[in-house]
């Protein structure tokens, strides 16, 4: 893979509101995201939590307007909103796009899961199996949301969807540099998305063994416009970072240690030296990302910038936020 790329411009739906601004706030300020879960729903639909960090006041169509949205579920509905968002600032700026040359890769962890959930519960409980609602069927496909900002925005270039689990941020980049690369797209929105739903949690708490002390489960978007530095520079847009390196890896049963190794390879194929690094971004804890940190970096500690304490657990939105993190 050839490096660097531009990123040029970027946005994200967050528990700390919808906007660049109202995220960069909360990670600068150190804002918590998190509030008391409130269910207006039946006693024994209620989720195995107390807490939760959901994008506030975002209600599809007072964002969205009410025109082609009354099935669109929530994962869509950030994504729709948040890459209009980023749009939108790159128009303020000055800046034109032709949709024929915009692609889009987007991550998520399965797409809905609550519209999965709904869809299939209506057919098995409706007095006729197929007496379900045919608008809400495209929600159950992965990707959804890819598909629906496609419309939306009028973006004709490649369109693809990763699933990767917490490893999506990184996967839907290197994607989106290969298709640069391979001349597919000029320009790349590249991103992910993870909503929050009572059906995620009770799938989050019984994978994990019904582990009431698990991360409260959180809820975001963040989109990127990566290109070319040299046709960011002509075009006038600002290059806010340059991608030099990525790197994936297979666990192999040492968290620490695989994590750890990854870092320096990455950092080797970038032409980095540790002590050049000022800030590193996680979902924070100890084991194994503090320790495969202080393995790297030593006792030289750079700016260390953790999003699970005030976001939760983003899933595949996590190493996308993070990125996001370090850009404000």
């Amino acid at each position: 893979m050839r490096y660097p790329l531009a990123l040029t411009g970027w946005s994200a739906s967050s528990p700390w509101g919808l906007g660049a601004r109202a995220f960069g706030d909360g990670v600068r300020g150190g804002l918590s995201g998190l509030h008391g879960y409130e269910h207006a729903g039946p006693a024994e639909h209620r989720p195995p939590l107390s807490e939760v960090a959901t994008v506030p006041r975002f209600e599809i169509r007072e964002v969205l307007g009410r025109k082609n949205t009354r099935s669109m579920d929530r994962a869509t509905g950030l994504a729709v909103a948040t890459v209009g968002m980023l749009l939108e600032q790159q128009r303020e700026a000055g800046h034109s796009f032709d949709g024929h040359d915009v692609g889009l890769v987007l991550g998520t962890t399965t797409g809905s899961v609550q519209s999965m959930m709904d869809f299939t519960r209506d057919s098995l409980t409706q007095e006729k199996p197929f007496l379900v609602d045919p608008a809400r069927f495209p929600n159950t496909v992965m990707n959804c949301a890819a598909g629906q900002c496609a419309i939306w925005h009028d973006l004709r270039g490649p369109n693809t969807t990763i699933a990767a689990g917490q490893a999506t941020g990184l996967s839907a980049l290197n994607y989106a540099a290969r298709l640069h690369y391979c001349g597919h797209a000029d320009m790349v929105l590249c991103g992910a998305v993870e909503e929050f739903s009572v059906q995620r949690a009770w799938l989050e708490y019984h994978a994990k063994s019904g582990d009431a002390s698990a991360p409260v489960l959180g809820e975001g978007c963040a989109v990127f416009l990566v290109e070319d530095i040299e046709g960011a520079r002509r075009a006038g847009r600002p290059v806010l970072a340059e991608l030099l390196a990525i790197n994936l890896r297979v666990y192999d049963g040492d968290p620490r240690r695989d994590l750890a190794e990854s870092i320096r390879t990455g950092l080797s194929v970038a032409g980095v030296a540790s002590e050049d690094v000022w800030a590193v971004s996680s979902d924070g804890g100890t084991d194994p990302s503090a320790g495969a940190l202080d393995d790297v970096f030593g006792a030289r500690k750079p700016l260390r910038i953790a999003l699970g304490e005030s976001l939760g657990d983003t899933g595949a939105a996590s190493g996308a936020l993070q990125l996001a993190a370090v850009l404000s």
